[in-house]
């Protein structure tokens, strides 16, 4: 994916002041990974095992991490599924069920975020809070 789209799509765009943030997990900080980031982001990489290294109970910066998945997880346990069939039907229900208002507020605070975060360079930034 990285190969095949990821760095194709990169040269689509001035990424010169780009940095790259990935968390820790085991797939992403494989050797053959971090070298070909390192290659295509130099000291601009965040991840474990790179140049800057991932920081313990860091916010994540993407909608899924911070929003999705807790709030998907947080619904599809209500009843204790004890199927995986259950489970799955409660899955499909709950994404089903979001609505497009929750999804623009999502992106409207992920994009506050970035512009903060862009604004703040190399300050530090205080507890952030994302409102639903």
């Amino acid at each position: 994916m990285i190969i095949n789209f990821f760095i194709p799509e990169l040269n689509n765009h001035d990424v010169q002041e780009l940095w790259f943030q990935q968390d820790g997990a085991t797939c992403h900080t494989a050797r053959a990974t971090i070298d070909l980031l390192k290659d295509t982001f130099g000291d601009r990489l965040i991840s474990r095992f790179g140049p800057v290294n991932w920081p313990p109970r860091s916010c994540d910066l993407t909608p899924l991490d911070y929003c999705l998945w807790g709030y998907v997880k947080s619904l599809v346990y209500v009843d204790k599924p004890q199927t995986l069939d259950h489970l799955e039907d409660n899955i499909h229900r709950v994404i089903a069920d979001i609505r497009p208002q929750m999804l623009e507020k999502v992106i409207e605070n992920w994009t506050s975020l970035l512009d903060y975060i862009r604004a703040s360079r190399d300050s530090p930034m205080p507890e952030i809070i994302f409102k639903m």
